[in-house]
């Protein structure tokens, strides 16, 4: 049996006669779940290389030690995809999602996703892991995704999205001149009654918060800022298209007064709307410092910038 680089804690002298539980779950920030889980395991939970109960005491200057045994997506077949790797270390893989691949394979998409692709990748450099994403992008948008290498990694960013301290930064192409250069806007989403698959603005919905900032203007269109509070399905589209500024290329939440200047857009200039996660901050799992990861905007929406800059021709 094989198991992940272990988390190691040392007990200073303040923390003499804890339970080990306390350690586990306050200073090393493991949870509950995950730690039923591991200490099932042989050498899961360790103090100065012994197993222990999580019942026991522990005294300063001991050895924590927790191992959670390696696991591999077997459901998920391996495929040589082309990825781009902002950084990778012993938790966390970080990609530049292009625009138009799916994240996760589903019924009738059980190939050409990048899961395909990322488990491929660690099977080359002969690693074993199950494919974690912490967070979604839609199909069509680009940008920076997380994936957690461990079911630790995994947690610590969940709980700090819970939290709201990750940090999801947008960059969006909309339509219209915005008249407000900044603005919140805060406004609940729930599934169109009528339209399942389509979500709207209603007093009934789900809390959600979207910031933006306008960061270029031009003649038609605006590139802005997005940032977010909450996560709900669609929420940066259904949010801006109620601000009257929809993203340009998005024909689910399209506005009839920009039919014009859509047709006007160059044929191979956009196939999808104009969204791209450009920046994602939180706490490393591992090192617990602040990281920022970035993707530089794909080539469709610099083609994008420039038409909208020099004239829609």
């Amino acid at each position: 049996m094989s198991y992940y680089e272990p988390l190691i804690y040392l007990v200073p002298p303040e923390e003499d006669g804890f339970l080990l539980k306390t350690i586990l779950q306050k200073r090393m920030g493991v949870s509950r779940k995950l730690i039923s889980r591991v200490k099932l395991s042989e050498q899961g939970i360790t103090v100065n290389g012994v197993r222990q109960y999580i019942s026991v005491h522990v005294r300063a200057g001991d050895r924590v030690e927790l191992r959670m045994e390696h696991e591999e997506s077997e459901d998920i077949l391996p495929q040589d995809l082309p990825l781009t790797i902002i950084h990778e270390d012993e938790q966390l893989l970080i990609l530049a999602k292009e625009a138009g691949i799916i994240v996760h394979p589903t019924h009738g998409h059980y190939m050409n996703t990048l899961a395909n692709g990322v488990v491929y990748h660690w099977k080359q450099s002969g690693l074993s892991y199950r494919f974690r994403p912490v967070h979604r992008l839609d199909q069509e948008t680009s940008g920076v995704l997380a994936i957690a290498k461990t079911p630790y990694a995994h947690q610590q960013i969940s709980e700090q999205m819970i939290a709201h301290q990750v940090r999801k930064e947008y960059l969006a192409f909309v339509w219209g001149v915005v008249e407000t250069g900044s603005g919140t806007i805060n406004e609940p989403i729930d599934r169109d009654p009528e339209q399942p698959h389509v979500r709207i603005v209603t007093p009934d919905g789900y809390s959600a918060v979207t910031h933006y900032e306008v960061v270029e203007q031009f003649d038609q269109g605006a590139c802005v800022r997005i940032w977010l509070e909450t996560g709900r399905t669609h929420q940066i589209r259904v949010h801006m298209r109620h601000l009257g500024h929809p993203l340009i290329g998005d024909k689910l939440y399209t506005l009839e007064k920009f039919a014009e200047a859509a047709s006007l857009l160059p044929e191979d200039n956009l196939r999808r709307q104009a969204l791209h996660a450009y920046k994602l901050g939180f706490r490393h799992p591992g090192t617990r410092e602040h990281v920022e990861f970035t993707a530089p905007l794909p080539e469709d929406l610099i083609q994008l910038k420039d038409w909208l800059r020099f004239g829609q021709s």
